[in-house]
């Protein structure tokens, strides 16, 4: 029988030892069951009871043994972007949220997947624009919490659906400020 995955343990929260090392692409990342090899050969099922949001850093708890499989980010094709001046590159990260791209943001910097058409947008707007092949850990989003995840189709009025998932809380609280 092949040893099960059955539980997530975030980065900076996990002890012990390490078994093996699976290096995932973004999407990857995003899986509840699947067939996994780790980097030295350690064959496992991702067996969790709800798809999670993977980051880099985190650590898979095996069934039985408790031993971890630590996850890694595997290189892919990124486009660097950056700008002149903070207030260009808060622009540019506006245009990237309002189509709803998995976006990493750094201090200087935003990575986004490769794609030409997006690049000649960006540049367009004034950034320039560098291809590079490196781990990917896009932000979350405001509904990346907690909660149970799921897909939703926002469509738009230029005709073409964008696919993203939304975590919903079971509760929600709203603070008001009565003056």
């Amino acid at each position: 029988m092949q040893p099960r995955a059955i539980r997530v343990e975030k980065a900076g929260t996990w002890q012990g030892p390490v078994r093996d090392t699976v290096r995932l692409d973004f999407d990857d990342r995003h899986r509840r069951r699947f067939a996994m090899t780790a980097e030295g050969g350690f064959a496992f099922l991702l067996d969790l009871p709800r798809v999670e949001a993977l980051v880099a850093g985190d650590a898979l708890r095996l069934e039985g043994d408790g031993g971890l499989v630590l996850v890694a980010a595997a290189p892919e094709p990124l486009l660097q972007i950056t700008c002149d001046n903070p207030h260009a590159l808060m622009r540019v990260a506006w245009h990237l949220g309002n189509r709803h791209l998995p976006t990493e943001i750094e201090a200087d910097c935003l990575y986004i997947r490769y794609d030409h058409v997006i690049a000649d947008m960006l540049v367009g707007l004034g950034a320039t624009v560098k291809e590079v092949t490196r781990g990917f850990q896009p932000e979350g989003g405001a509904y990346d919490t907690g909660g149970h995840g799921h897909s939703h189709a926002h469509g738009h009025s230029n005709g073409h659906a964008h696919d993203h998932d939304h975590n919903h809380e079971d509760t929600h609280s709203h603070g008001h400020h009565h003056g």
